[in-house]
C-alpha cells in the first residue's frame, strides 16, 4: 500500500520568516531533536507550531502518565484515526517502553488486547470510547478514577487531545508515514 501524495509539504527553510526560525530552532532544539511531520507542517503558522509544541512537550513528557500509558494511549489514537506516520513513529517509542508486540498488533489490528495489567486495561479503554463514541459511560470513568486517578485522568484526556490534532494534522494535509503503510482499513 502506497502513500497519496502529501497536500501541505513543510515550509522550505530557505524561505523561513524569523517566527518560523524561532520556532523550528526551539522545537528542534528541544526532546523531539527535530521538526517532523506534522510538527512540520505547523510550522506555516508558527503560532500554531509553538502553542501545539509546548502542550505537545507536556502531554508526552512532563505529564503524570509513565510512558507505557501515554504510548498505549498515542497508538490507540493512531490506530483509530488511521494515521499512519504517529502509528510508525511511536509503535517504536511503545517497544521501547516495555509494551509488548503482540499488545502492539492487537492493537494495529483492530483486536482488544488482553491485558495482564489494570492501567493498561484502563487507559485502552478509556481511549478507545473517548475516540469512538466521543465520550467516556459513568462505569468506565468510575473505574478510571479508581485505577488512575484524577490527575493522571485528566493527563490522559489531554493527551488523548493533543494526540487528536496530531492525527487530524497527518490525515488532512496526507503527511506519509516513513516506512510501509500498517494500517489499511480492511484489518480484522
Amino acid at each position: 500500500m502506497s502513500y497519496p501524495p502529501q497536500r501541505l509539504a513543510a515550509p522550505d527553510p530557505a524561505t523561513y520568516n524569523a517566527r518560523q526560525q524561532a520556532i523550528h530552532d526551539a522545537i528542534a532544539s528541544g526532546p523531539r531533536g527535530g521538526v517532523r511531520g506534522p510538527l512540520a507542517v505547523w510550522l506555516h503558522r508558527p503560532d500554531l507550531a509553538a502553542r501545539a509544541q509546548d502542550l505537545g512537550r507536556y502531554c508526552r513528557y512532563d505529564s503524570s502518565l509513565d510512558q507505557r500509558l501515554s504510548e498505549l494511549a498515542i497508538l490507540v489514537t493512531g490506530r483509530v484515526f488511521g494515521s499512519e506516520y504517529e502509528w510508525q513513529v511511536h509503535k517504536e517509542y511503545a517497544l521501547k517502553s516495555g509494551l509488548g508486540a503482540d499488545l502492539i498488533e492487537d492493537i494495529r489490528c483492530n483486536r482488544r488486547p488482553a491485558f495482564a495489567e489494570p492501567e493498561l486495561e484502563v487507559v485502552h479503554d478509556v481511549a478507545r470510547a473517548a475516540h469512538e463514541t466521543r465520550n467516556v459511560d459513568d462505569a468506565l470513568y468510575a473505574y478510571a478514577v479508581e485505577v488512575l486517578g484524577e490527575a493522571r485522568m485528566v493527563d490522559l484526556v489531554g493527551l488523548l487531545g493533543y494526540y487528536t490534532l496530531i492525527s487530524l494534522t497527518i490525515n488532512v494535509f496526507k503527511v506519509p508515514g516513513g516506512g510501509a503503510a500498517e494500517l489499511a482499513d480492511d484489518l480484522t
